[in-house]
């Protein structure tokens, strides 16, 4: 009797150690190292994806953020600030 639900004990542990991984996808994960080609490509089309990401989320926070420096900051003063300080780069030459 105590054999049996011993054994009962470790077939309910098993099925949870199979959920466990097949929840966790070692199969996918296992595959995809042993095959240096899919990791090769799951890994550049990752890279891509973030890269453009990165490239989109950064354009459109300068668009906001030039924006508000348009609608808060004087642009003809700082472009007479420039201009000045690029008449002075001009005469030190």
């Amino acid at each position: 009797m105590n054999e049996h639900k011993k054994l009962e004990e470790l077939e309910d542990r098993l099925e949870k150690i199979a959920t466990n991984l097949e929840r966790m996808k070692l199969a996918d994960y296992v595959d995809i190292i042993n095959n240096p080609k899919k990791l090769l490509y799951t890994n550049f089309i990752g890279g891509l994806a973030r890269g453009l990401g990165t490239a989109i989320g950064l354009t459109a926070l300068a668009a906001v953020l030039f924006y508000i420096m348009r609608q808060t900051v004087n642009l003809p003063l700082i472009g007479q600030y420039i201009a000045n300080l690029l008449d002075i780069i001009e005469n030190y030459r």
